[in-house]
Parts: structure tokens; sequence; C-alpha cells
């Protein structure tokens, strides 16, 4: 842990939604930047799991921008696929980050595995692993998750991702059928967030 409260932060990613979401999370007496303020382009995700992949990406960044970084790494985990796409969740999504192509890489793979999926209950979670760091330091590293299973059909145009086609636990509409202040208060970021925020 930090010995001095952390008044500005970098978020470190790429893409919008998570940029806004995790800035949404945040307190608003700390000062954000962004990856686009320092002309940031995302490091090689090599890692094999959630937690190495969001620890790659926040000292990358905190060493580029001198800066604490709070970095996530997420994705969609289907268990009759495997738990696929997993930690590729983004890559389904391809170079231009198409995520209606990923989702229907998605339905492609579940015709592959069971022509008769959609009569199915197809369980599913989100996983979220947030890392802080300072530099070469790690200050944090946690790993929220939420369980629920794949609609059959896409669902909604609120959030982004395959929040379209994911149905949480005991909720009957999608994430992308959801507000976001709804969204916000049960899913794997918010959950991964409330563990990490004393470090904060």
């Amino acid at each position: 842990m930090l010995k001095k409260k952390i008044s500005k932060l970098l978020i470190g990613t790429n893409n919008k939604g998570k940029l806004k979401e995790i800035k949404d999370l945040l307190p608003k007496s700390i000062k954000i930047f962004s990856t686009s303020d320092f002309n940031l382009k995302s490091p090689a995700e090599n890692g094999h799991t959630f937690k190495e992949n969001s620890i790659i990406k926040s000292k990358y960044f905190s060493k580029k921008s001198n800066l604490v970084c709070i970095a996530d790494d997420s994705g969609l985990e289907i268990d009759c696929l495997d738990k696929k796409p997993g930690i590729y969740s983004a890559r389904w999504a391809g170079s231009k980050g198409d995520f209606n192509k990923a989702i229907k890489r998605v339905y492609r793979e579940l015709n592959k595995k069971d022509k008769n999926w959609k009569a199915k209950d197809i369980k599913a979670r989100f996983v979220c692993a947030l890392s802080i760091c300072y530099l070469d330091k790690i200050i944090a590293c946690v790993v929220g998750k939420i369980e629920g299973s794949i609609s059959n059909k896409i669902k909604g145009k609120n959030g982004f991702g395959y929040d379209p086609i994911f149905i949480p636990k005991k909720k009957r509409q999608t994430f992308g059928e959801m507000k976001l202040s709804s969204k916000y208060k049960i899913d794997h970021r918010s959950i991964a967030y409330k563990k990490i925020k004393k470090f904060l």
C-alpha cells in the first residue's frame, strides 16, 4: 500500500467502455488520466490468466506515465465452451474491437457444440481482474466475478462488449438491457472495485 493517498491515477485501458465504467466507480477527489492523455498504446497481453494480464497492463502504463495506474483484464467464460473466450474475449472482437463479430462467434461456437443450445441454460460468468501498480510495485490485485447465462438473442444497446448476451443470475434482463446505474451495482468490475478501493 502507498504511504500517501493517491491524488492522480491513470486508468490503463484503451477501451472506452471500461474507461467510463472505472472512472464512474472512482472517488471524485482523484484526478483521472487516460492512456490517450499520454498517447499510449496497449502492451502485448501474453499472460495466461486475467490477473497476469491486468498486472502486465498496470505496470506497463505506470512506467510509461510515471503515475499510479489501475488496469483491468476481464472477459466472458462460457462453461460448455471450456471457459472460452476467457482471456481471449477482446481478441474475438478482432483488431477493430467489433463485438458484434465476437458475439456471432460465440453463437457459432455454441451451435457447433450443441444444435439445441438455445433451449438450454448456458452457464457463463464475467470475470474482472483489477490491479493497481506504481512502476514495478504491485500495490493490489483482486478478482471479481458474476455468474449468469447466455441469452439466445442479442438484447439491449447499453453497456459494451458481450453485455447484450449476458443475463446475470436471478435477473431477466441482459446487461445490455439494464440501465448502466443498475449494472454498475452488480457487475464483475464493481465487485472487483469494492475489494480494491481500500488501496486508493
